[in-house]
């Protein structure tokens, strides 16, 4: 299983999306708020900045699919600006969170459609039923998710978004740009601590769901810029040697080891432009702040 082949291989890691549950995702939206995590903030001045124009490249799309949808913050500026028309399907692993999420939309947006789908979207999940006359879909991913995962893995997942929304369909996606290391440390080890709760969390959740047995006391968040591969990577340090049963397995974590629980990638324009091109992508438009800090691409299929 996927938890035993990242925890119990010579370099252990855990699967980000264990990040959230109800406390995680709402760890994450405080995380959105902090002075140094320029991303969320620096994407949405680019959405306001430039919705019309979005809005304008999407088009007359039947759906919006949101993968990863959290509070949906930014989304409401395309709901706000998009035809009443169009369904919006957030997918998010949280299903009470989800649930939580789109009962705030339908009250915000009574004319809208909602159609939430708790699922993992990292694999294949049903869509609702389209009326065939809007049968064109857009993909929403905001806030540089796709750069939590390697980089064979994040073609791999264009791939299945352009194989989702078919041919026509379009991608409207953001991604975190590649800048001073400081800027990018900065924004992953908060002076508050909040995203060092948010990575303890994680092993809080695996506690639960996957008989696990992590002394949260027992660990210290660690992130770090990896110039080489050009991504952020955060760990959980073990402060001592500990003995940890994870579903139904036990390993033995040394002093100081790491355990690895994301990646955030980053990107030029031209290097994610041909990595979408491999996935069966086009480049439509590309949107940027003023420091060129954070992108947002409209892509084709």
């Amino acid at each position: 299983m996927e938890l035993h082949r990242g925890f119990f291989s010579d370099q252990p890691s855990l699967p980000s999306k264990y990040f959230y549950d109800q406390s995680g995702s709402e760890l994450f939206d405080e995380i959105c708020e902090l002075d140094e995590y320029y991303p969320t903030r620096t994407e949405a001045s680019i959405m306001r900045e430039c919705v019309d124009d979005m809005v304008d490249a999407i088009g007359s799309a039947g759906r919006l699919i949101e993968y990863g949808s959290g509070s949906s913050l930014k989304t409401r500026l395309l709901l706000e600006h998009m035809h009443p028309d169009v369904t919006y399907v957030p997918v998010d692993i949280s299903g009470d969170y989800l649930e939580q999420v789109a009962g705030k939309l339908r009250r915000d947006f009574p004319s809208r459609r909602i159609a939430p789908i708790a699922a993992d979207f990292t694999r294949p999940f049903r869509l609702p039923s389209s009326d065939a006359t809007k049968s064109r879909d857009v993909v929403y991913f905001p806030g540089s998710t796709i750069g939590n995962f390697r980089p064979a893995f994040a073609a791999t997942l264009l791939s299945q978004m352009r194989n989702q929304v078919g041919t026509g369909g379009g991608l409207l996606i953001g991604f975190d740009l590649q800048k001073d290391p400081s800027v990018l440390e900065a924004a992953y080890d908060d002076r508050r601590g909040v995203t060092a709760l948010f990575n303890l969390n994680l092993l809080r959740h695996l506690n639960r769901v996957a008989d696990g047995n992590f002394n949260l006391d027992a660990y210290r968040h660690v992130a770090l810029y990896n110039d080489r591969d050009h991504r952020i990577e955060m760990h959980l340090e073990c402060c001592r040697e500990q003995q940890v049963t994870l579903a139904g397995r036990s390993r033995t974590l040394a002093k100081s080891q790491r355990i690895l629980t994301e990646l955030s990638h980053k990107y030029t324009i031209d290097g994610f432009t041909q990595m979408a091109a491999a996935s069966g992508w086009k480049r439509e438009q590309i949107w940027m702040d003023s420091n060129e800090y954070f992108a947002v691409g409209m892509f084709r299929s």
